[in-house]
């Protein structure tokens, strides 16, 4: 899943990116509020983090925007903590309100749980043949089996679980799961697929992860 962090402190911010990616999500990071409101308008993300006191337009110029536009799950985490400002926020749009100084525990339960209330836009677990993908819990099986995977490995297969069936370009892959311009040079995705592979394909007789030559990969089961 892919979120966004708007917030103008650059520690809070990359400290926020840096556990947030460790725990399986691609992560975005603006610096200002007039950046933070045209990605989140223009990108694709499951959930915005937002701050209030952000330079260029503060945070509820940046809700009211994105509301106006998206019903994209919205937190505000903010050292603004008087009842009328959480109040302003919560009448805005906003899905919860968490103030700072914070426990990175809490705010990672709590957009879990918001994600889960948003779960029409995404399951919380999918199945691919015998493969099961739980998408909240970072859990993944196979053949009722435990399979263990690096945060970027199940980052890899949680896009191809999702979009099963779907042929998905390198290129794709490379900005969805490591936010990056694909260079046609770098095999960063075909070696990260290999590794995956490994755990989720090589130790059983049926195949769930296909290359498309010249093109990508796709996750699906096929018939023999």
């Amino acid at each position: 899943m892919r979120l966004l962090i708007v917030e103008d402190e650059p520690k809070t911010g990359d400290y926020l990116q840096k556990g947030l990616s460790e725990n399986g999500f691609v992560v975005d990071v603006a610096r200002n509020g007039i950046d933070g409101q045209h990605l989140a308008l223009n990108g694709d993300y499951d959930l915005v983090v937002l701050d209030v006191g952000l330079p260029g337009l503060d945070g509820w110029g940046v809700l009211e925007a994105i509301r106006s536009k998206k019903q994209i799950p919205v937190m505000y985490l903010t050292a603004r903590d008087r009842v009328d400002d959480r109040v302003k926020g919560l009448e805005l749009g906003a899905d919860d309100y968490l103030i700072k100084p914070f426990a990175f525990s809490e705010l990672l339960a709590r957009i879990r749980g918001l994600l889960r209330r948003g779960k029409s836009r995404d399951p919380d677990q999918i199945r691919v043949g015998d493969l099961e993908v739980d998408l909240l819990r970072h859990k993944v099986l196979r053949g009722g089996a435990r399979v263990d995977l690096t945060a970027k490995e199940f980052a890899l297969l949680a896009l191809l679980a999702r979009r099963e069936g779907e042929v998905l370009s390198r290129t794709l892959i490379a900005e969805q799961v490591w936010d990056m311009n694909f260079d046609s040079d770098t095999n960063v995705v075909d070696v990260a697929v290999r590794r995956l592979r490994a755990k989720i394909d090589d130790p059983y007789a049926v195949k769930l992860v296909h290359t498309i030559r010249g093109i990508g990969y796709v996750l699906e089961e096929r018939s023999t």
